[in-house]
């Protein structure tokens, strides 16, 4: 997949491109430069394999996948700090160095026999380490670790409901879950409806990550809907290549929302500091984790819908839209976190001012003389110029003459005298 503003090494794709081919057939794929060989990630394990003993070999090059996602120039405006992430996988190994310090665990999630749950993790939140150009979207997260599968990474609905509850009752605020499930069930719609109800944002594999025997397009099965990522409020993953396309074989939706880096990626394992290398819409879910805990420590005050929107309206175009972490931290916010349009204003409550009784008492008084100042000088100077110029109060007989006709109105002209008189033009008549 190209940069949304910049360009793929030829370094970094050779890794990719050696990476997706091994991943597919052989047990090891390459990395940048030194052509290292890293062993590859497993989703789940056989009844008689083995823990993931770690990995002792290490990338030191710039994955491909930190490229695409420009996070040297996200990093400097976030770090995830004050945010804690859910994982619900295989669990999250508290040995893995660069997460050390940083994980809780509910129950035995603590330990990963698998590895999956460690490297999702990494991906969302593991630190640089000494010679190492690799490190999580937002390095400063909190990883709450806990199992939606069985210890070897076996999964059932019921175990992913119990994963989304646990990690939004241990106070997460971004939760990814790496399952898809072929059917939905009213125990995992509740689980995702509660974490709706508490501002929990999930984010999920929008299908199975991709088989190891596919060798071909015509392998994809037809296009379907998975759980919990088709659910309402869920934020669905889709995993692309270096090229931005979907990787050969893979499972195919029509309702992801956002896609990210998820085909031949680096990442840590359990134990030891070498580095694994993997690929599946689950790794692009814990890229998309990572990336909606910077917004959330960026900006606090958005809910976990703005969240997502906000992910998914500042990705690069493309028929699904591809995670652009640095243009989700930088983008001006317009209005996401203002109130609700129709909201009741709060009435306005002033203070009570213990001081107005005594003065409106104390203006009594002069309010009083102010009134016989004014009475004065109107009996003084405008009774005088209105008897100059004719005027004399009404009374009740002067409607009628003395030989009982009605006298003649001469309301106007006195009106007329009155107000020249006060200071229109006439009065300098008088």
């Amino acid at each position: 997949m190209t940069t949304a503003h910049g360009k793929v090494s030829a370094a970094a794709l050779a890794l990719l491109l050696t990476a997706s081919a091994s991943a597919l057939g052989a047990g090891s794929a390459a990395a940048a430069g030194n052509t290292v060989r890293l062993p590859v990630l497993s989703t789940r394990l056989d009844a008689n394999a083995a823990c993931a003993a770690g990995s002792s070999v290490r990338a030191t090059d710039l994955p491909w996948e930190q490229v695409s996602l420009q996070l040297t120039r996200t990093w400097p405006f976030a770090s995830g700090a004050g945010v804690t992430v859910g994982v619900v996988d295989t669990g999250v190994s508290t040995s893995a160095p660069t997460l050390k310090g940083r994980v809780t665990a509910v129950r035995d999630a603590g330990t990963d026999c698998v590895g999956h749950g460690t490297f999702v993790a990494g991906l969302i939140g593991a630190a640089v380490a000494d010679g190492v150009r690799f490190a999580g979207v937002a390095q400063q997260v909190r990883i709450l670790a806990v199992r939606g599968s069985d210890e070897r990474g076996a999964v059932t609905a019921e175990r992913v409901a119990y994963g989304i509850r646990a990690a939004v009752d241990g106070g997460a605020k971004v939760v990814t879950v790496s399952a898809a499930l072929a059917a939905n069930t009213p125990t995992l719609r509740s689980a995702v409806a509660l974490a709706a109800k508490k501002d929990v944002l999930v984010i999920a594999a929008a299908v199975p990550d991709t088989p190891a025997t596919a060798t071909s397009a015509t392998d994809s099965p037809p296009a379907r809907d998975y759980y919990p990522a088709a659910d309402d409020g869920v934020l669905s993953v889709l995993d692309v290549d270096v090229d931005g396309k979907r990787p050969t074989g893979a499972y195919t939706t029509d309702s992801a929302a956002i896609a990210a880096p998820g085909d031949g990626v680096v990442g840590i394992g359990p134990v030891k500091n070498g580095h694994y290398i993997g690929s599946g819409a689950s790794l692009a879910a814990g890229f998309v984790a990572g990336a909606a805990a910077l917004v959330r420590s960026v900006h606090p005050e958005l809910t976990a819908a703005q969240t997502a929107s906000l992910l998914r309206s500042s990705a690069y175009p493309a028929d699904v839209p591809r995670l652009d972490p640095y243009a989700a931290v930088t983008s001006v916010l317009t209005g996401a976190s203002a109130p609700a349009v129709g909201a009741p204003a709060a009435p306005v409550r002033l203070p009570a001012d213990k001081a107005a009784g005594p003065l409106r008492r104390a203006l009594w008084p002069a309010s009083a003389g102010l009134a016989v100042i004014i009475a004065v000088v109107w009996l003084g100077l405008v009774l005088p110029r209105g008897r100059r110029l004719g005027w004399r109060p009404s009374r009740p007989d002067d409607a009628v003459a003395p030989d009982g006709s009605e006298a003649p109105d001469s309301t106007p002209d006195t009106a007329t005298a009155v107000t020249a008189g006060v200071g229109g033009p006439g009065a300098a008549e008088g």
